[in-house]
């Protein structure tokens, strides 16, 4: 759950409904409150630019109900291959990107958008490069069955029951997890935002 923080002109809004994302905030000891945009997630651009132009999306659907305020969005999505895979819409979709996933070296990007209180917008991207142990059949029926996969992109939670797969990751972590803390710090300074202000 969210902190249970005053709002005010440090409490962040973020435009996602991802838990890991909450948890990631509520680690980094940052105020925020959740607000859920509607928008078109249709992009046809590479993974690194399609996460950078979705992320600008959620954060710019919630401009207008919030004005004055900080507004923080992001997008991830696992490339393979250059092709992009989301979040799997069936238990078949999750089962072939793990097969594709399996024994290979893939990358993740998640990309942020911080909006200021005056109306800027910064966009940047981060990433990693993960790889996986090859992933017997029976783990991965296993892990289906488990139903993580299935709100995750890539269909797989590296933090869970996946992080057994991983033999090597470069890279921000939190990143893969969905919300890169480091880039996200660097785009709220860059926003003025009260950091030292909101951690007391």
């Amino acid at each position: 759950m969210p902190m249970a923080l005053p709002v005010s002109a440090n409490t962040l809004v973020l435009a996602s409904q991802s838990p890991r994302r909450r948890e990631l905030l509520n680690q980094a000891g940052l105020p925020f409150e959740i607000h859920v945009p509607q928008v078109d997630e249709t992009c046809s651009l590479p993974a690194k630019e399609a996460v950078a132009e979705l992320s600008r999306r959620k954060a710019a659907a919630c401009v207008s109900g919030f004005p004055g305020r900080y507004i923080l969005a992001s997008d991830t999505l696992v490339c393979l291959d250059g092709a992009a895979l989301g979040k799997p819409h069936s238990e078949e979709e999750a089962r072939g990107m793990l097969q594709s996933l399996s024994g290979r070296t893939h990358e993740v990007f998640s990309g942020v958008t911080v909006i200021s209180p005056d109306g800027c917008v910064r966009t940047d991207v981060d990433g990693a490069s993960v790889s996986f142990c090859p992933i017997p059949s029976d783990e991965i029926e296993a892990y289906i069955r488990s139903g993580e996969p299935m709100d995750k992109a890539g269909a797989y939670a590296i933090q869970g029951r996946a992080g057994l797969w991983v033999t090597r990751l470069e890279g921000s972590v939190s990143a893969v997890i969905g919300l890169p803390l480091s880039l996200v710090r660097r785009l709220l300074l860059a926003a003025d935002y009260p950091l030292l202000s909101a951690w007391t």
